[in-house]
């Protein structure tokens, strides 16, 4: 199946059941790109395809949807990397840098996984990894109204998901090498993180509610 194609599909069935709002996303830079999301259900990857307008996506898709009828036509069509979610795949993340040094637009959700509590959970330290080192930008992306049971609850009723997408400005990671490496990465996802969170719902931020990076972001510090 081609991109297009997919897209067609995926922009189809997505008008049906949501009602989607996207703000910040539609009108993509060109050139090399990390975008970051927060990952609250199954549809959080059809909702970026449905409001990114580029062919060139690097995505990591868990291996466990490399045989769903969906998810992994979505995955095929785009050549995504599978990734092992419960182990450093260190294999993965190899080849997905070798595609940023190739150039295009990087799709990753630095949790790693779906959030069960509906809100952010910490961030892994990969895609601050990944931005130092391929040196592409990052435009965090805040995503609402994708949680798997909210959706299937509107579905059972016949009604439409009301679905959002706020992006952020692009920023750039800068991970120094040497001592203090760990800890700069740390702080590097934590940026990424908080990130996303300014651009959520209070209710949305879990793990980050409490960051003052967040309260300074929001222009709520006291």
């Amino acid at each position: 199946m081609k991109y297009k194609t997919l897209r067609s599909i995926v922009r189809f069935i997505m008008n049906i059941i949501a009602d989607v709002e996207v703000i910040g996303l539609d009108k993509l830079p060109e050139g090399n790109l990390m975008l970051a999301s927060n990952h609250l259900g199954r549809l959080d990857t059809a909702v970026l395809l449905y409001a990114i307008d580029r062919e060139d996506i690097i995505m990591a898709v868990a291996e466990k949807y490399k045989d769903h009828p969906l998810f992994g036509a979505i995955g095929r069509t785009v050549d995504a990397v599978w990734l092992n979610r419960f182990e450093a795949d260190f294999s993965a993340l190899r080849e997905i840098l070798a595609r940023m040094q190739k150039g295009g637009l990087m799709v990753i959700a630095p949790e790693g996984t779906r959030s069960k509590t509906e809100a952010l959970q910490e961030g892994k330290m990969g895609v601050a990894f990944l931005a130092s080192k391929s040196g592409y930008p990052v435009m965090p992306v805040a995503l609402t109204g994708t949680e798997d049971r909210g959706v299937v609850e509107n579905l059972k009723k016949f009604r439409r998901s009301k679905i959002k997408a706020v992006a952020g400005d692009l920023f750039y990671v800068e991970v120094p090498k040497g001592r203090g490496r760990e800890e700069a990465m740390r702080n590097a996802t934590d940026e990424i993180m908080c990130r996303i969170a300014a651009k959520l719902p209070e209710g949305y931020r879990g793990f980050y509610k409490d960051f003052p990076r967040v309260k300074e972001l929001t222009g709520k510090d006291s």
